[in-house]
């Protein structure tokens, strides 16, 4: 039972329980005003912890890969998509990082300190921006190499530089979009169990949730949707021109991407809208109701989190030249000192011998296709 002193320090963001008053979020002893969704809770505690390790195992392996190949086949950061899938990567397995704490605050409550609440919710927002950003980027990049292939050819050097700055700069927003994670983030008691929630001022209340779910709308899904969009409608319109028998290949691929980004991140990017619009003007005031939400809003949560294990498979494995590499990093793996020294040696070699990448600027129909 959560006491009167939860509301006295400010309101709270918590998927375990719900208010129906606008100025109190934890006060139980208030069943008029108040909805106990001790069901929700109990769904959470069966669904998402399977789901989560399922996401993190697959997600690991997956962008390890990545990030693997890409340190140690040095021929392979040569263009400014290489710079941007191998930070997608790393902020996919930051993110990855997170899911298992998740999953044993579902079972158990949160039993992991303020401290590491504070940083693992900042962890999440730091990635979730990072990363739809870096998705932009790559978008931005092909739209380039492909559009305006003339250009890009000529500034290679010139936007080889440049896509370390950008990255730097990708991550430097994340964190300044996350500081609300942790300037409010708090364990909050929710019957005798801890949760990490963030927990506004009473001054600040619902209007500060309110504008931090808008800017995770905006910056996580409107805008890097309204970029992808425009990029690849450009490239599609620019494909059928040309007469190459891999443009089929190519656009399917371009069709993937979007596909997924949309199917996994619109959903609950529209939860999130109804989200603030019943912080700001409690759309919802029937109990049943606001539990089928936010049981809903788990699983679309859940599918959202679900794109961070396809995108080695979306923006790299689709390369010939990376699904060979793949091939040779399992035979490491079981291994093969021979291989492993031929690897050695392959990756010493000439940027010359290797010229072709999996997203490599001469070769753009390649790095596209299936």
């Amino acid at each position: 039972m959560t006491s009167m002193d939860d509301i006295i320090t400010g309101t709270t963001e918590d998927p375990s329980f719900f208010s129906l008053s606008p100025t109190a979020d934890a006060d139980f002893d208030y069943p008029d005003l108040l909805c106990d969704r001790e069901s929700v809770r109990g769904f959470r505690s069966h669904y998402e912890p399977p789901l989560f390790w399922m996401i993190t195992l697959v997600g690991g392996v997956g962008n390890l890969a990545v990030v693997w190949i890409y340190l140690n086949f040095q021929r392979r950061l040569k263009t400014k998509t290489d710079m941007y899938l191998l930070n997608l990567a790393v902020a996919d397995l930051l993110f990855l990082f997170t899911l298992p704490m998740w999953a044993q605050e579902a079972l158990n409550g949160w039993c992991f300190g303020p401290s590491l609440c504070k940083i693992n919710r900042a962890l999440y927002k730091v990635n979730l921006f990072s990363s739809t950003l870096l998705l932009t980027c790559i978008s931005i990049d092909r739209y380039v190499v492909i559009v305006q292939a003339t250009k890009a050819q000529n500034s290679q050097l010139e936007r080889r530089r440049r896509s370390r700055w950008v990255c730097l700069m990708v991550w430097l927003m994340s964190l300044l979009l996350a500081t609300p994670e942790l300037m409010y983030a708090a364990t909050i008691k929710v019957d005798l169990k801890l949760y990490c929630r963030n927990v506004f001022p009473p001054h600040l209340g619902n209007r500060t949730k309110t504008v931090a779910l808008s800017l995770q709308v905006i910056m996580g899904f409107f805008l890097p949707f309204t970029v992808m969009s425009f990029c690849y409608t450009v490239i599609v319109a620019r494909l059928l021109k040309t007469r190459n028998f891999q443009k089929h290949k190519a656009m399917r691929v371009i069709l993937a991407v979007v596909v997924v980004f949309v199917v996994s991140q619109l959903p609950y990017n529209g939860a999130l809208v109804m989200e603030a619009a019943q912080a700001s003007n409690m759309t919802m005031t029937n109990c049943e109701e606001v539990k089928h939400f936010d049981m809903v809003e788990q699983v679309l949560k859940s599918l959202a989190y679900v794109h961070a294990c396809l995108n080695p498979f979306l923006y790299a494995f689709v390369g010939v030249r990376f699904r060979r590499d793949i091939k040779k990093l399992l035979r490491v793996c079981c291994c093969q000192p021979a291989l492993e020294s031929k690897l050695t040696k392959s990756c010493r070699s000439p940027p010359s011998s290797t010229r072709a990448t999996v997203t490599s600027d001469s070769d753009t129909l390649q790095a596209l296709s299936l």
